[in-house]
């Protein structure tokens, strides 16, 4: 059986000579001339999104969202991938921690992703919008003291500001002690680096905080997953929490960097809001680039390709957004048609929280800091070379120098608990892990708190 899509006006192609790298310092220097020459193929091309890995690239508005919103024909499922089970992808590709699969919403389909997403998305409904305000002004707050003091005025605004400020955030959030805190950054931040054994930290110290709730459930999203009435299983909780990590982490830092830099730029028309800058981010700088995958039931004709079942399709929402089709009458658009966030079943759940967080942060920084302006111009910065993620690499920023002082933490700084239907089971009281934690040196969330409370 075939499904046909047929985009009216969108030629077909393919590439004459080998498939375009969607990878490497070539395609991070100048990814839209890489997207152009795609949708000169068609509504969806093959690329390379890392050596010896080949997926479907769609690169269409209208192609995307067809996708996106067509689940029965497109799962989520990547042990579907047929060239990875022939044995055709490499065992150390930087593709695999990406799309293989894993037991979460992101991978799964029908009843067992909506079982999961449901956990997640009444979890997040609980995240009282004020106080996620606070805790990001607090989170800003302490990472900008780190370096507002500094005598010539000068620092790198995605080290120092936009990659730490959602661990601090996401930290909070879910409820975690100093010391688990701490390993859950190191944990996370080590994945996206590549560092060995971060898998190994971050699932150890998901696991401790689990357990920790079990016997002392809180105000948090991590309780609110334990407790909710789909009844997931410590197992299903941690991925949960990974996936909330990973899906929420780098976007935001993507968002945060990318953002601040072009209000601070001279592309950047004076008076208009912060909000309007980060819109536009989510438009033209997806901060999650290629993604998504997908994997056909049946074969399916894309705009005259054939798309055999069981082969990756991945959507370009950062071609997607910049569709020349669409551009053409995006005035007329809702702010929020982008696809940054996706669309359809597996459109991302904390879209409105993760755009507040990325709000704020911005705000928060030009409130510190009123005379913070770019050091280079914001045509001259680099973005990262990965086909994930549209991030800017450095923000050099400077300043006046000032000292940023903490504001007294609020004692309710956690996430607001909703009241507790009675049909919602209660985590039963459970023994405390016998082991204590490891000693270790206090690291950045440990370090957070003690500012927060003038230690």
């Amino acid at each position: 059986m075939q499904q046909h899509f047929d985009p009216s006006g969108i030629p077909a192609g393919c590439p004459a000579h080998g498939n375009i790298r969607l990878y490497g310092p070539e395609f991070g220097s100048d990814p839209e001339r890489h997207y152009a020459q795609l949708r000169s193929m068609g509504p969806s091309a093959p690329v390379d999104i890392a050596p010896d890995v080949e997926v479907e690239l769609v690169t269409s508005y209208d192609a995307a969202l067809y996708i996106l919103q067509n689940p029965g024909s497109f799962v989520r499922d990547s042990r579907r991938w047929n060239a990875l089970n022939e044995g055709r992808v490499p065992a150390d590709s930087p593709a695999l921690p990406m799309m293989a699969y894993r037991p979460n919403a992101l991978f799964s389909d029908g009843a067992a992703h909506a079982r999961l997403r449901q956990a997640v998305t009444d979890s997040l409904a609980t995240v009282n919008q004020v106080q996620l305000v606070r805790q990001t002004q607090q989170s800003a707050d302490y990472l900008i003291s780190r370096f507002s003091s500094e005598p010539l005025g000068q620092a790198e605004l995605m080290a120092a500001y936009a990659q730490p400020l959602p661990l601090l955030v996401f930290s909070d959030l879910f409820g975690c002690p100093p010391e688990i805190g701490d390993r859950v950054i190191v944990g996370i931040s080590g994945i996206f680096e590549g560092t060995p054994g971060a898998d190994e930290t971050l699932g150890a110290a998901l696991g401790e905080l689990i357990a920790l709730k079990r016997s002392q459930p809180g105000e948090d999203l991590t309780t609110r997953l334990m407790v909710h009435s789909a009844r997931l299983t410590d197992e299903e909780v941690l991925h949960q929490l990974v996936t909330l990590l990973s899906g929420g982490t780098m976007p935001l830092t993507a968002a945060i960097g990318s953002s601040s830099a072009l209000y601070l730029s001279d592309q950047w028309p004076s008076g208009l809001p912060i909000e309007d800058a980060v819109v536009q981010t989510l438009w033209n700088y997806a901060p999650i680039a290629n993604y998504a995958g997908h994997y056909p039931v049946h074969d399916v004709e894309l705009g005259g390709r054939t798309l055999k079942a069981g082969d990756p399709i991945l959507i370009s929402f950062a071609a997607a957004n910049t569709d020349p089709k669409l551009t053409d009458h995006r005035e007329q658009l809702s702010a929020k048609a982008h696809l940054a966030f996706g669309a359809g079943p597996h459109a991302c759940p904390a879209k409105d929280p993760a755009f507040l967080i990325a709000s704020t942060a911005v705000e928060s920084l030009l409130n510190r800091l009123p005379d913070v302006e770019l050091r280079i111009p914001f045509k001259d910065l680099a973005w990262a070379p990965t086909p994930w993620s549209r991030a800017l690499v450095t923000v050099p920023i400077r300043f006046t120098p000032r000292t940023v002082q903490p504001a007294a933490r609020s004692t309710a700084a956690r996430p607001a608990q909703a009241a507790q239907p009675s049909s919602v089971p209660q985590p039963s009281p459970a023994p405390r892990p016998a082991h204590a934690a490891p000693q270790h040196k206090s690291g950045l969330f440990s370090r957070f708190l003690a500012w927060t409370r003038g230690a």
